[in-house]
């Protein structure tokens, strides 16, 4: 990525995240008061004094410990580090410092990278805070900066030093071109290690412990097949699990994630096949207007005979029915089978959810499917098909003129959504209709 990055790192529970959503400006990571609660890396874009830069939350590290999640948060902080161009370094002033402190701060040493110590919840500390934040120059990294993240005090001050500390700036690359792709399905199936897969790194954390993924993390690269985003989200759970606000906000952003892309891989586990929570989630991004990919992943585990990728196709169409548009691919995060054939996919469904037609293209189309089948009449009064024009696109949609909404039954909608979508190959993508009436002079 062209824009600068900057990782805020840390040990649990010193307001990384409070500080994190303050820069960004909304709820993007999960705030709460138990240590431990931001898991993965999570991005967002800002901007101070005109530059655009992506920020970063770690998990906290824990230097010592032998926690499988606790230490795949450390790895997960490292990357972080290594990727950024600035590192702002989050300390506790009413804790002062810690074990835990000296030890990240010889972790950031050794990086080499720029690094800005700050103490935060300062606020606490009144007129006395010169003399508590003494102790944090033994860290040995420079003058360090009091803030309060809660109360969004010292702020400016420190995001211009980490603005001095941005490389020069280069020609920032076109982000038209990149296709954003949100991964949803219920916890388990396989997002994470989909994305690691893509990837070949360990990028977001793949434990067997459902559930371990609570925030929406964006990855971006790119490959022989374009620019792409990855949005690994949080496992949607049944509502009648989700009892902890940590799970609330982890479903409410799933959704926002779900908004933010282009293209959704709705994933489904091959052994489970189509759950009732599968068509709920996939039902969202269907209302959304998303471009939609079926993955059945763990094809490899699942049990075959002569016809079973057929039959499976047809058990899932009848599950999903409203998803009838969406083109089904079986892989295996696990063993990489079948998913570089994903990019071919997700570009094809990208560019047709963002189609746009020509006024005369679709009043010909429209006007062969009127000869072709002729409208229906009701009490002798027959359905008179005006015009169509496209409104929008993402998904495409076109307002159709008639003159008389009720005769416009649905059945001879979904028909001329038929044609269109076998003219256009309007594959992956929902169609939406608008009916407008308009005297037939």
């Amino acid at each position: 990525m062209s824009k600068p990055i900057v990782a805020i790192v840390g040990k649990p529970n010193v307001g990384k995240s409070t500080f994190f959503n303050y820069i960004i400006g909304s709820r993007i990571s999960i705030v709460e008061d138990t240590p431990g609660v931001t898991r993965d890396r999570v991005y967002g874009q800002s901007n101070w004094r005109g530059r655009d830069f992506t920020l970063i939350d770690t998990g906290g590290i824990e230097p010592e410990s032998e926690d499988i999640i606790l230490s795949q948060m450390r790895d997960q902080a490292n990357i972080a580090i290594q990727i950024a161009d600035v590192i702002i370094f989050l300390t506790d002033i009413k804790q002062g410092v810690t074990a835990a402190d000296k030890e990240i701060a010889i972790m950031l040493k050794k990086s080499k990278k720029p690094v800005i110590l700050v103490c935060n919840k300062a606020d606490e500390f009144g007129t006395n805070v010169d003399t508590n934040i003494y102790e944090f120059y033994n860290l040995g990294l420079g003058d360090p900066y009091a803030i309060s993240a809660a109360n969004a005090k010292g702020i400016g001050d420190l995001l211009d030093a980490v603005y001095d500390l941005f490389p020069q700036n280069d020609e920032n690359e076109d982000e038209n071109n990149i296709i954003k792709v949100a991964i949803i399905g219920k916890p388990n199936v396989g997002k994470s290690s989909l994305v690691n897969k893509i990837l070949g790194e360990n990028r977001v954390i793949v434990s067997d412990i459902a559930g371990t993924t609570r925030d929406a993390i964006d990855s971006e690269f790119k490959n022989e097949f374009g620019k792409y985003m990855l949005i690994d989200t949080a496992g949607i759970r049944r509502k009648s699990k989700v009892d902890e606000k940590i799970e609330k906000y982890s479903v409410a952003r799933t959704m926002l994630a779900i908004e933010r892309s282009d293209v959704c891989l709705m994933m489904i586990d091959a052994n489970e096949g189509v759950t009732d929570q599968d068509a709920k989630i996939a039902g969202e991004a269907h209302e959304a207007g998303k471009g939609v990919i079926i993955v059945v992943n763990k094809w490899d585990e699942y049990e075959k005979q002569t016809g079973t990728l057929e039959k499976y196709e047809k058990e899932v169409y009848a599950k999903l029915s409203y998803l009838s548009y969406a083109p089904i691919i079986f892989i295996s995060a696990k063993t990489g089978q079948r998913v570089n054939k994903l990019f071919e996919l997700i570009n094809m469904v990208a560019n047709n959810n963002a189609l746009r037609v020509s006024t005369s293209v679709l009043n010909q189309v429209l006007n062969e499917a009127i000869a072709l089948v002729q409208p229906p009449t009701d009490k002798g009064r027959r359905l008179k098909v005006l015009y169509i024009t496209q409104a929008s696109t993402k998904p495409p949609t076109f307002v159709i003129f008639v003159n008389s909404k009720k005769l416009f039954h649905f059945s001879y909608q979904r028909y001329i959504v038929n044609q269109l979508r076998k003219e256009f190959g309007l594959e992956g993508t929902p169609v939406r209709i608008i009916v407008r009436e308009k005297e037939d002079k």
